[in-house]
């Protein structure tokens, strides 16, 4: 089946609200797409620079260096012991790797793919891409048969919320069941906010809690863009059943879809240095203490939202009347029904701002509230 043409991207929608929110007298506040702010750390930089003498083909399965600090990386935070180093596999960023995957295991027009209700919309792409039909559907016992592919996403995005070990359990369970690949997105895993995850690290799908002895027809997902401000360096990696991650590296070296070698030096120096991480996450614990009881006064509901890179917050009308008025406030956020049809009143606001712009968009959401507190009381 040859490719479809795609839809418009979903984001292209928003210009005029962009627009709207430009013309605010004390600048724009862009709350909308998750692009991390910060500076990449130096250490990471460091190595970048001394690794540009590049003048041989980089390694598709990545160099052993980086083969080790994955599987390193894994044992160490993710509690993830035992890995082999033929069971992981870098990747072009993994926005490639989700839109990407159902057409590099084969499967097309039948092959049921499973996601999230509240989903990245790039799942259901890559089930475009393929020919297949995608079913959003968050309950294991929603899953069809002929579901060939299922996509969980925790912590989530747009809405943070976090599978426990017991609900990834049951997920794999049932797609064993049903002779299914499950992968895990779970690039936001460093990031717990509320709830036990404030305590507790967020799980892992490959946790032998979750998988037992065997992590057959289960993948792991992750991203070095939020924890270590790699967007642009597009660094990603995915782990786990072996057979599946050498079909996936005979695809990519067939397709040429290799890290750049700076980059794969660069990702090894990140993967084995915590304290940059640990330094990030209070960022952004920073800004979500100012920015969630500002929207909170502003009159909105947060929900979920106990871990991750955003707030998932609802005004209980349209998302779009809420993009407008926050757009008058100078403010763009992310409408809910770009992750799907299911929340048509909820908007996403991602941390991934200054401290100085999460500030005045605290303050402006304020000043509305007491604006109204006093009508209240005249």
């Amino acid at each position: 089946m040859s490719l479809q043409e795609l839809p418009d991207y979903p984001w292209e929608q928003m210009a005029p609200f962009v627009e709207r929110a430009k013309a605010h007298p004390d600048g724009l506040v862009d709350l909308s797409i998750g692009s991390p702010v910060d500076p990449t750390p130096a250490l990471v930089r460091e190595a970048l620079a001394a690794a540009t003498d590049a003048h041989s083909y980089p390694q598709t399965a990545g160099t052993p260096e980086l083969r080790r600090a994955i599987t390193s990386w894994f044992a160490r935070r993710r509690a993830v012991p035992g890995l082999s180093e033929t069971a992981v596999l870098p990747t072009i960023g993994s926005k490639e790797f989700v839109a990407w995957l159902p057409f590099m295991l084969g499967f097309g027009e039948g092959d049921v793919l499973v996601h999230p209700r509240a989903a990245y919309p790039t799942y259901e792409m890559g089930a475009i891409i393929a020919g297949a039909p995608a079913v959003a559907a968050d309950d294991p016992a929603e899953w069809p048969t002929g579901t060939k592919l299922v996509w969980l996403n925790s912590p989530g995005n747009p809405d943070g919320s976090v599978l426990t070990v017991e609900q990834l359990a049951a997920a794999v369970a049932r797609a064993r069941e049903l002779g299914a690949v499950i992968v895990n997105d779970e690039c936001y895993a460093e990031l717990g906010w509320e709830g036990r995850w404030a305590e507790e690290p967020v799980p892992s799908i490959l946790d032998p809690r979750v998988v037992g002895d065997s992590t057959a027809g289960v993948l792991a997902a992750y991203s070095l863009s939020k924890q270590s401000n790699l967007a642009g360096y597009r660094a990603a990696f995915v782990a786990g059943d072996e057979s599946l991650i050498a079909r996936l590296l005979n695809v990519r070296k067939q397709a040429g879809m290799m890290p750049p070698g700076p980059v794969q030096t660069a990702m090894t120096v990140a993967l084995g240095d915590d304290a940059h991480v640990a330094e990030q996450k209070e960022l952004y614990r920073a800004r979500r203490a100012v920015l969630k009881p500002a929207l909170e006064a502003y009159g909105l509901r947060i929900d979920r939202s106990e871990a991750g890179l955003y707030l998932w917050a609802s005004a209980g009308v349209s998302c779009w009347q809420s993009i407008a008025e926050l757009a008058d406030l100078g403010i763009v956020a992310g409408p809910g029904e770009f992750y799907g049809s299911f929340y048509p009143d909820h908007v996403r606001f991602s941390l991934t701002a200054t401290d100085e712009r999460i500030e005045t968009a605290a303050r402006r959401l304020h000043e509305v509230s007491r604006h109204r507190d006093t009508r209240r009381v005249v």
